[in-house]
Formats: C-alpha cells, sequence, structure tokens
C-alpha cells in the first residue's frame, strides 16, 4: 500500500446518561438480569486458546455473596510457563507489524466496545465489582474507550518524533518494541485499567502476559474477548488468572522479563521492584517497570471556599464507587469558620444517599469489593469509635449479612496525624480535621507532610491568592491536582493519571507519557555521500 496512514483524531466518548426513559437504561437493565442469570466458566487464555485446568476460583457479586457469577480456571506452573513461550513466538511477527495494522487491532476494540459489547462490559462491571451504572460507563466503557483512542493517537506522534538530518544524511529513530515480554498486573477498581495495562505495550508491538485481579477477572476477560474479536493475533496478550506470588516468582525470575505494567498496592510494587533487583544480573535488558499504586488523597478547604461545592466535593469525591478509587478523598482539612455549615450539608446528603445493588438504578453506592476489604475497613471504623481523639458522626455501620456493605462514614479528628488521616484505607470512610481558619500556611504544610503517598489532591477556595499559595505549597503532594472539584475522575487526553512519591512512577496513564516507556529507540544514519579518504583538511602540509 502506497500510503503514510493518518490515525483518526480522538475525541472522548460521550458518558451516556442511563437517565429513565433512555435507551441505554433499558438495555443495560436487560443485560444485567441476563447475565446474573446465568454463570459462566472463564478459562486460562494462552496463545488464544482456552485451557480449562480443572482448578477454579469462584467469582460472586460483593452486595450478593451468595450469587456465583463465573468459575475461573487457575493457571498453574506449566500455563504460566506456556503463556511466556506464547508472548515470545507471537512477538516476532506483532513487533514487525507497523503501526498502522497494530493500530487497527486497538481502534476496532473501541468501536466494538462503543457499541455492540457496551452493556455487556458495563453489566459485567456491575455485577462483578458492585459498581453503579455510572462509575461502570465512565470506567469500563468510556475510559477504556479513550484509552484505545488516544493510544493510537499518542504511538503516531511518538513515531513522528524523528532528528534532525544534516546534508548528504538521513538520520531515522526506529521507535522499537522492548526485547521480551511485559507482564500486566491490573487491579480491582478499575476495568479499563486491566485493559490499557494490557494493551498500551501491546500497542508499541510488544507482547504480553496479563494477570488480572481475581475480583475483577469476570469483566476483564469480556475486555479480552473484544480485543480478539478485534483482529488481536493469538499470543499477544495472554490471561493468566492466578495465585498472584506464584505468577509473579515465575515471571520476575524468567531472562525475557522486559517491563512491569502495574496498578496496585505499594507494598505489592514494592515487593515486585525488589524481586527484580534481586534477579537483575539474569536479564537479557533491564526491565521498564512502570507502577501506580497508593494514595492518601486530600481536600483542603480555604475560609473562602464555597460551602456547597466544598460538601459536594467531599461526598462524591469520598464515597463513589464506595471509596475503592485510587484517588478517593480520604482526608479532609476544612477551617473552623465555614466547618458548621459544611458539616450540615454533608449530614444532610449522607441522610438522603442510598446504598445496596447496583442494578437498582436509585443507588449511589455498592458493596466493597470482598470479604478481605470489609474486615480491614470494619476494623478501622470500630477503632475509631473508641479512639479518644476520634469521633465517627456519620455512618459506621457495617453488615455482611447478605453483601459487603459499609455505610458511608466520616470520622471527625482531634489530631492531624490520627492513623485515619495517614493510613490508607481504601474504603468509603473520610476523616475531617477542623484547622484553626488563620493557620492556613501551616495547614498546607500539614497536608504535604502527612502521607508518603502523592496520588491526587483538591483545594477549594475562591480567593486567587489561596488558590496560587495552595499549588505553591502542595506542588509535589499530588500528581493530579484539582482546583474546586473533587479529587477524582481522571479523563483520559483530559487529565492524564498518577502520582509520584509512594504512590508511583508517574509515568501518566492515558498520554504519549505512558506509551514512551514500552519502546527502545534505535538511531539509524544513513550516509549518502560517504567519504573515500581518511585523512581531514587539518592534516595536509602548508
Amino acid at each position: 500500500m502506497n500510503a503514510i496512514p493518518k490515525i483518526p483524531t480522538p475525541v472522548n466518548e460521550p458518558v451516556l446518561s442511563y437517565a429513565s426513559g433512555t435507551l441505554e437504561r433499558t438495555e443495560l437493565k436487560k443485560t444485567l438480569k441476563e447475565m446474573a442469570a446465568r454463570a459462566i466458566e472463564i478459562p486460562v487464555v494462552v496463545g488464544g486458546k482456552e485451557i480449562r485446568t480443572g482448578k477454579t476460583k469462584d467469582i460472586t457479586m460483593p452486595h450478593c455473596h451468595r450469587h456465583l457469577l463465573a468459575k475461573v480456571h487457575q493457571a498453574g506452573p506449566h500455563e504460566i510457563d506456556a503463556a511466556v513461550a506464547a508472548a515470545r513466538e507471537a512477538w516476532r511477527e506483532w513487533s514487525a507489524w507497523p503501526l498502522e495494522r497494530r493500530a487497527a487491532v486497538f481502534l476496532k476494540a473501541a468501536d466494538l466496545l462503543a457499541t455492540k459489547y457496551r452493556a455487556t462490559v458495563n453489566a459485567a462491571t456491575m455485577l462483578g465489582q458492585s459498581k453503579t451504572a455510572h462509575q461502570a460507563e465512565i470506567d469500563a466503557a468510556c475510559e477504556l474507550i479513550d484509552f484505545w483512542r488516544f493510544n493510537a493517537h499518542y504511538a503516531e506522534r511518538i513515531y513522528t518524533e524523528q532528528p534532525l538530518s544534516a546534508a548528504g544524511t538521513w538520520n531515522t529513530l526506529d521507535h522499537r518494541p522492548l526485547e521480551g515480554f511485559v507482564y500486566a498486573i491490573s487491579p480491582f477498581n478499575f476495568t479499563s485499567i486491566g485493559g490499557n495495562l494490557s494493551s498500551a505495550p501491546a500497542l508499541m508491538g510488544n507482547t504480553v502476559v496479563w494477570k488480572p485481579a481475581a475480583t475483577a477477572v469476570y469483566s476483564n476477560y469480556f475486555l479480552l474477548k473484544v480485543m480478539e474479536q478485534a483482529g488481536l493475533p493469538p499470543g499477544v496478550i495472554n490471561f493468566i488468572p492466578g495465585s498472584a506470588a506464584q505468577i509473579s516468582e515465575r515471571l520476575l525470575a524468567d531472562r525475557h522479563l522486559a517491563g512491569i505494567h502495574f496498578t496496585g498496592s505499594t507494598e505489592v510494587f514494592q515487593g515486585l521492584w525488589k524481586q527484580v533487583a534481586q534477579n537483575l544480573e539474569r536479564y537479557a535488558g533491564y526491565p521498564r517497570l512502570v507502577g501506580e499504586t497508593g494514595g492518601k488523597d486530600f481536600i483542603v478547604a480555604h475560609a473562602s471556599a464555597d460551602v456547597d461545592a466544598l460538601a459536594t466535593g467531599m461526598v462524591r469525591g469520598a464515597f463513589e464507587y464506595q471509596g475503592q478509587k485510587c484517588s478517593a478523598a480520604s482526608r479532609a482539612y476544612i477551617p473552623d469558620n465555614l466547618w458548621p455549615k459544611v458539616r450540615e450539608r454533608v449530614l444532610e446528603m449522607l441522610a438522603d444517599l442510598r446504598m445496596g445493588d447496583p442494578a437498582d438504578f436509585g443507588n449511589f453506592m455498592g458493596a466493597v469489593i470482598d470479604r478481605a476489604a470489609f474486615d480491614k475497613i470494619k476494623g478501622y471504623i470500630e477503632a475509631a469509635q473508641s479512639a479518644p481523639q476520634a469521633q465517627v458522626i456519620a455512618g459506621g455501620d457495617c453488615d455482611d449479612a447478605a453483601g459487603y456493605f459499609i455505610q458511608p462514614t466520616i470520622i471527625l479528628a482531634e489530631d492531624p496525624a490520627y492513623r485515619t488521616m495517614c493510613e490508607e484505607i481504601f474504603g468509603p470512610v473520610l476523616t475531617v480535621y477542623v484547622y484553626p481558619a488563620a493557620r492556613w500556611a501551616e495547614t498546607l504544610a500539614l497536608v504535604d507532610q502527612t502521607s508518603p503517598y502523592a496520588l491526587t489532591g483538591a483545594v477549594f477556595a475562591q480567593e486567587r491568592r489561596a488558590v496560587a499559595e495552595a499549588m505553591a505549597a502542595l506542588r509535589f503532594a499530588a500528581g493530579n491536582f484539582y482546583v474546586n472539584d473533587k479529587p477524582t475522575g481522571a479523563v483520559v487526553g483530559q487529565q492524564p493519571f498518577g502520582g509520584a512519591r509512594a504512590s508511583g512512577t508517574n509515568d501518566k496513564a492515558g498520554s504519549i507519557l505512558n506509551l514512551i516507556r514500552w519502546v527502545s529507540p534505535r538511531v539509524i544514519k544513513e550516509n549518502f555521500i560517504p567519504p573515500m579518504d581518511y585523512h581531514y583538511p587539518f592534516m595536509a602540509e602548508q
């Protein structure tokens, strides 16, 4: 083909409303009912072949933990090794494909997800991860569609980045994929992250071994089927649910590990980094380590903040998706001049807020993801209920009779160093510290120093000087910083996501910066008129 293809210019996928009477609402409710009525088997997928190992794990609904959704076959040592072999074999052809052929796979996947599979993937996310229709829509549909479309655009920009050429020469940058395979480890809380962690390296010519979170494998399996239907060749992305420890131990010991694409806890990522360091001498190259980890995300309000905007930001920022977003607000600093009104407004909202089965579209919240999360969050709440320096002023009830339900909880801390102000909880718990309004500068320093994380944060203020002061004082406290808005809801192409410090490598998913990590450039110089003699002019006799 005599053409230099142009990647279609991406635009953000419109968020459907699912309002009463809409076609999307009717279709989603129908799909939810159908999918909930049947349990499926999810195989290991290696080299495009489905493998049923016979060793399975049950997947149930978080909001109805007696309801079986799927039996997931677990990869063992044989399947793990086979996945590496399949990835290496597929690499030979896939790495040589031109960008437009690889991009076409993911652009088609985006269109399939936007149309034919939208209700299926959203319903799987609602059933398996207890997201509301809106939370599933902005994650499993819109964000992943945006990842696939914008990543193709960013890849084209990388490929067009070329060096200067002097007269008589032609210099080229060959943006090669990494040698080996990329290990993608995805979390439970965002279906889109599973799709992006596996596909972003693949778009750049790499092949992938993908270990989905056990509690998101249900929705992630449907993503794999979408990519396969879009034309993804066998072995490019290998899907291996199973023991995280066993999979990581084998993959990180493999000579051909080229990189890790990770979202999850700080402790796990640090453990992976240590394992890589211990194995460094056995690798063929230095593995690329890209990780987005934990957060202790903040809201800090100035005395000039708008009360209604602040209260709404606190409720949405802390309690959407049960506080299980990496970006969720979990600590808030409110000036004493505003606190009485803010407290009143927040409590009004919480009194109106409903929690339950996401299939009931009147619910704002669902259940936390599993028993382990429920027990951990409950432990923090119970400790606060008996702590002299803390007071639970809203919520606090935990009920696991039918599902893992925890009421949206607000803790008022007298001590800004109380544990729920400092430690990541990953649940619907917001701790508030009320500070003297005159101590604005000191409070900004407190926000910066309290947590080892630096993922997201927000400032609410009407005075521009206060906004500027917060942006300066908190410059390194958050990779995504919001002004008069909740610290969640990053949009691909608009707010590339990621943080530093203990929150990760800040390689900004949804931007050109992330894709650069998955290439290894080669410089090629061609001399059209090469010299024919070794002498230089300075060597001539006078």
